[in-house]
């Protein structure tokens, strides 16, 4: 589990204990609780789970207590917090779904075979307004196929997310993967939560022969490129897959140009050179996707001054829109960005990562050889992303030196890349 973002707030255990436990009418601020719930995800003691699972049980009807609830109830999933079990059971017969939502959801992180706890999860599928796909992904995480046929009711569901995950919980309980297509189907729809979801699905099945699709799905590369190592890293020792049949889909992923993706979206007329680059602030990428391959077909020339003044104005503390206007200038190869890309490059900022590969990617593009030694050093990173990237942009260099740096990585992945662009000297 990726804990970058967990530590924003600079509380001990203790003093985040204190404020979880002070009535809320003593605090300056009642979203104080909330933060401290969120973060005693930190310290897995039996203090912490004690005092985050009398949070649970606190049954203060109030909106900021019932917010408290819910992260308290996540947070010890998080912390897979056995002794949590009994409180988040008595949850699931809550009247709010939110709570009940993340009490299932923490149970299916915590693990249980308990029958009551596992057909209570059941039956919620049976009452209206609940979230019905985290239900049967807890389900299915609980291996409970005694839920099967309740789940079946849910295969031709109008929501993508729901019919999702309930087609890949029936291929899995029931062995049967002929149904998968239709979740492949899925990576093009027009909503972008559902496409998200099904790419969650296919690593859930193990849908190997999904990959070629997942790298084109117009999603952020964050969640293709999860998909894609989480399943290589399964299915090549496995014998299902080889690096050689997946490295050009990774390739394409971190180079994430819009002609390699099969877009959803698409303009009645050329859009002005602004609504392209407000479309880069999107939080649907397909859209963001959309955008940058109009401004590199019909604004060329005017989108280096253009992204250099959204840069300025909002792009340098939108992280989306951050990374798009790093790619857009690689492709662009706007000399003049060089260092802009170096200090986008060394980036440490949790919510800027994306951006780092983007730059070194960039960088590969602009042809500047200053940048070999900056590339460098970032083969020393544990971020997965921009290791790869600076890999990709060393060699687009012409310095294929990174190869042998990483030719013992711990990644099986890092690995095979740097394995293969040896191979091509």
């Amino acid at each position: 589990m990726d804990k970058r973002f967990f530590k924003l707030f600079n509380l001990t255990e203790e003093q985040a204990i204190a404020i979880l436990q002070t009535p809320m009418d003593q605090l300056d601020d009642p979203y104080d609780r909330y933060i401290a719930a969120s973060h005693l995800v930190n310290f897995s003691t039996s203090k912490s789970i004690a005092a985050l699972i009398a949070a649970v049980e606190n049954t203060d009807p109030h909106l900021d207590n019932r917010s408290v609830r819910r992260k308290a109830a996540e947070t010890l999933g998080r912390l897979e917090a056995t002794p949590a079990l009994a409180s988040l059971h008595s949850c699931l017969h809550d009247d709010d779904c939110y709570i009940v939502e993340n009490a299932v959801w923490a149970i299916g992180e915590i693990g249980t075979q308990n029958p009551d706890t596992l057909e209570d999860i059941a039956k919620l599928l049976d009452k209206p307004a609940q979230s019905y796909r985290v239900i049967i992904q807890a389900l299915a995480k609980l291996n409970y196929t005694a839920a099967l046929d309740r789940i079946r009711k849910f295969a031709d569901s109008e929501d993508g997310m729901i019919q999702g995950g309930a087609l890949t919980t029936i291929c899995r309980f029931s062995g049967d993967y002929s149904p998968m297509p239709r979740v492949v189907e899925l990576l093009q729809s027009s909503n972008v939560n559902a496409r998200r979801s099904s790419i969650q699905d296919l690593i859930d099945a193990k849908y190997y022969q999904a990959i070629p699709q997942i790298s084109r799905c117009p999603v952020s590369l964050v969640f293709r490129l999860r998909a894609v190592r989480m399943l290589a890293t399964a299915g090549i020792p496995a014998g299902e897959i080889t690096f050689a049949e997946i490295e050009p889909m990774l390739d394409r992923i971190i180079g994430d140009r819009p002609e390699d993706l099969d877009l959803v979206h698409e303009y009645d007329q050329l859009p002005s050179l602004e609504f392209a680059i407000k479309e880069l602030y999107e939080t649907d990428f397909g859209r963001c996707y959309l955008a940058t391959k109009t401004l590199l077909e019909s604004y060329k020339n005017e989108a280096p001054d253009a992204l250099l003044a959204t840069f300025a104005e909002s792009a340098y503390n939108d992280y989306g829109a951050h990374y798009h206007v790093m790619k857009l200038l690689g492709w662009l190869n706007y000399a003049p960005a060089f260092d802009l890309l170096i200090e986008a490059l060394h980036n440490r900022e949790p919510q800027f990562q994306k951006s780092r590969a983007a730059a070194a990617i960039a960088l590969g593009e602009i042809g500047d050889k200053r940048a070999v030694a900056e590339l460098k050093t970032c083969l020393e990173t544990r971020i997965w992303d921009l290791k790869y990237a600076s890999l990709m942009a060393l060699e687009k260099l012409g310095d294929n030196s990174g190869c042998e740096i990483l030719a013992a990585d711990d990644d099986l992945l890092i690995r095979a890349k740097a394995a293969s662009l040896e191979s091509r000297v």
